[in-house]
């Protein structure tokens, strides 16, 4: 056999032609080309998704508002974005800047006591009980207004000298008790149980029905939007949570909705009965709602939704429900009572948990409960809805840890004096407080239905009356009330004023007619002679403070004007 002999040279030429023959170039050129189709299509892909993100929210955008309320919303929106950068940009910036701080440092004279001594340090040596009450007692007779006579809308919610003075005996015994510790305070356990108890039982709840207490009416809401959330989240899935509210629900709605990423809907209410349009809620369900909202009744006109319709579209769609009843509190149940006593033509309607698709409810005890300040119930249907707000940490290190709301320790002095109120005045007292209330509202809103240059918004049957004229500046009046010594409430979108009659302002709702309509003459007489003329046909044109801040308020060209205002005045809580 000969040898076979192979340089070097022939081998690699050999190796080279072998490599070129296999299929493998072919395939590493196939894979290229597979890499650039798959980017293409991931390209496209998520091009599609994105368009059909924004398709979809525009579709429920214009669903929700009709084409022509979306084309304003984005018109106005656009709006106020460009004037907020206008008023931002050198040409205009110093000029609003220092109007903004003239306006401030306004406030804060009217705010900050200038002849008072500031106690900015611990004292170099602690006082002596006399001189801490002589000083606190000073504090409590600075120059405020006068609650103590009715004459403020809301905002004092006082049972009288006896239930404070129970209270206070209540407060002391518990001082130091913290809910957050049931082992350690088991009395305070034992009657915030009884309190959640007896407030389910006044909205007729089912015996499936659970409730926790809470600092107030916001953190109420803060509660069951939180609930709705996580509820939707863990069942549906839900990844962009809506929920549908009217226009007048209360603003710790939108709190909660800016505290938790969910996006609100406000639909319009009717303009006759400014109740929710149920056709507008309707239309705004997607499959991102998880709760819809309604009151009972809202703060800004004191009208009860249409809490049976929403029920009935909360069924039909299986969506939770929740009624606003913190402002009703301890008046909304007992209505139907009340109005049967006193005209029984009244259809009172049932807006608790007689309706099949209310699945939860707040209530502040310390409005018409006449309970200390910082006390509110949250009510659920069942108890799977309650699990969703609690917070649990069962792998911290300092222990496990689990709480009901958004505090941690909570004063368990608070819910002494919440359950002694309750026990003191019962239902018999309770009713009788709704009848004297609902008596002064009814009075005063028949009063002013009887005025030619004034009328009522809707139609309220509980505490709160709103009025409003087509004639004459509403914020002027505002002012000319409070130069009598009234402090009513200024509302907006449409400008009003409303009163939220208590305990202790039902005692002067005489009083408060006799002066609104002095008021109302006095502004006619006084544009009649500025304008020499014997009409009233300019005074709609307001020049008091509360015109003109409504008037920043209310128009696009000074967004953000507003906003600056109002965080001047929350700086200037914390000024010394």
């Amino acid at each position: 056999m000969s040898k076979i002999s192979i340089s070097s040279s022939e081998l690699s030429a050999q190796v080279v032609n072998t490599v070129k023959a296999l299929p493998f170039i072919p395939i590493i050129v196939y894979n290229d080309a597979l890499k650039s189709t798959v980017v293409r299509i991931a390209r496209d892909a998520v091009f599609i998704y994105w368009t059909y993100r924004l398709g979809l929210k525009t579709f429920y955008e214009i669903r929700a508002r009709g084409p022509i309320r979306a084309t304003q919303d984005a018109y106005n929106y656009i709006s106020k974005q460009f004037f907020r950068l206008l008023l931002k940009s050198p040409l205009m910036k110093d000029k609003v800047d220092a109007e903004v701080s003239q306006a401030i440092a306004k406030l804060e004279d009217s705010m900050i006591p200038k002849n008072m001594t500031r106690y900015l340090r611990l004292p170099e040596k602690g006082w002596d009980d006399e001189k801490v009450l002589t000083t606190i007692e000073e504090f409590s007779k600075m120059e405020h207004s006068a609650w103590e006579d009715g004459r403020v809308s809301g905002a004092v919610y006082h049972g009288g000298e006896d239930i404070l003075e129970l209270q206070t005996k209540a407060y002391h015994m518990f001082s130091v008790a913290n809910q957050l510790h049931p082992d350690v305070f088991p009395g305070i356990r034992k009657m915030e149980s009884e309190v959640v108890s007896i407030v389910l039982r006044l909205y007729n709840a089912p015996e499936s029905a659970v409730g926790t207490t809470t600092s107030g009416g916001t953190e109420s809401l803060l509660m069951t939007c939180l609930a709705a959330k996580m509820k939707a989240r863990m069942e549906r899935w839900v990844t962009e949570p809506e929920i549908i509210a009217p226009t007048t629900i209360h603003a710790g709605i939108d709190k909660a909705c800016y505290y938790f990423g969910i996006k609100l809907r406000h639909v319009d209410t009717d303009p006759v009965t400014l109740q929710v349009d149920l056709a507008k809620v309707r239309r705004a369900i997607n499959r991102n709602t998880i709760l819809l909202v309604g009151s009972a009744p809202n703060f800004p006109h004191g009208v009860i939704d249409d809490i049976g319709g929403l029920s009935k579209i909360a069924v039909k769609y299986n969506i939770p429900l929740h009624v606003d009843a913190c402002l009703g509190s301890f008046v909304t149940p007992f209505l139907e009572k009340v109005y049967a006593e006193i005209d029984p033509t009244i259809k009172v309607p049932v807006v608790d948990f007689r309706l099949p698709g209310v699945t939860s409810i707040s209530c502040d005890t310390h409005k018409y409960g006449f309970a200390p300040k910082g006390s509110s119930i949250i009510m659920y249907r069942s108890a799977s809805l309650r699990r969703y707000q609690y917070f649990l940490a069962t792998d911290w290190t300092g222990g496990v840890y689990a709480s009901p709301t958004t505090a941690g320790s909570r004063p368990g002095a608070l819910i002494a004096g919440c359950w002694a109120s309750l026990m003191r005045l019962g239902e018999d007292g309770y009713y009788s407080s709704a009848r004297d209330i609902v008596l002064a509202a009814s009075k005063l809103k028949a009063a002013i239905e009887d005025m030619d240059d004034l009328f009522v918004l809707g139609n309220p049957i509980a505490s709160v009356v709103a009025f409003s004229s087509d004639n004459l500046n509403i914020y002027d009046i505002a002012d000319a009330m409070v130069s009598r010594g009234w402090h009513l409430s200024a509302l907006q979108k449409p400008a009003a004023l409303h009163m939220a009659f208590t305990r202790l302002s039902s005692k002067s709702v005489d009083q408060l007619i006799l002066d609104l309509r002095e008021a109302v003459a006095d502004i006619k007489a006084k544009f009649v002679a500025e304008n020499e003329i014997g009409s009233v046909s300019n005074t709609k044109k307001g020049k008091g403070d509360t015109a003109m801040l409504y008037g920043v308020a209310g128009s696009i060209s000074t967004a953000g004007v507003v906003d600056e205002l109002a965080i001047g005045f929350l700086d200037c809580l914390y000024k010394t």
